[in-house]
């Protein structure tokens, strides 16, 4: 039987009472997702969307994978027969940007969203195409690999601790 898949927002808390089993394989030190891993030999250019259209220069392929500040969210509400129910949903961090208004930031490499943000950042891997029409949606923009003020780290290890005990 293999091990499930465990969030790693645990990890930050200090005397966790969730504990992955005995065995577990908890992934390398630095976090990254693992969906690849499942993916099994195939060619990650067979993945991408051929609609035809080659991107503008300068712009990426609509599919291209990015990382994205973003953390789970639970709405408490009542399901039809009226039960309180827990409805989980990602939410997508919005920043201020001096001439864009809001703006969600995407990163190309982890290892860049970790330099601007920090390591304890939450994020999600999305595709940069259905994200940024998600945002323009919603009257957001899309800034791709920003200059981020060095230091300035909204999520701190001790705000996922708090966050974990607040979720769980």
């Amino acid at each position: 039987m293999e091990v499930p898949i465990r969030s790693r927002l645990l990890d930050y808390v200090e005397h966790a009472e969730a504990e992955p089993p005995a065995g577990a394989d908890t992934g390398p030190a630095h976090g990254r997702s693992r969906l690849l891993d499942y993916v099994g030999g195939v060619d990650a250019g067979a993945l991408a969307h051929d609609d035809g259209a080659d991107p503008k220069p300068g712009v990426p392929a609509y599919h291209t994978a990015v990382y994205v500040p973003a953390h789970p969210r639970y709405a408490d509400i009542a399901d039809a027969d009226g039960r309180p129910a827990r409805v989980p949903f990602i939410a997508y961090e919005l920043f201020a940007h001096p001439s864009d208004g809001s703006v969600a930031l995407a990163f190309t490499t982890l290892e860049k969203l970790v330099s601007a943000l920090g390591p304890a950042q939450p994020w999600i891997a999305a595709s940069i195409g259905p994200l940024a029409e998600g945002m323009r949606e919603h009257g957001a923009r899309v800034r791709l690999d920003p200059e981020v003020a060095p230091g300035h780290h909204n999520w701190q290890p001790a705000d996922l601790a708090a966050y974990a005990r607040e979720v769980s």
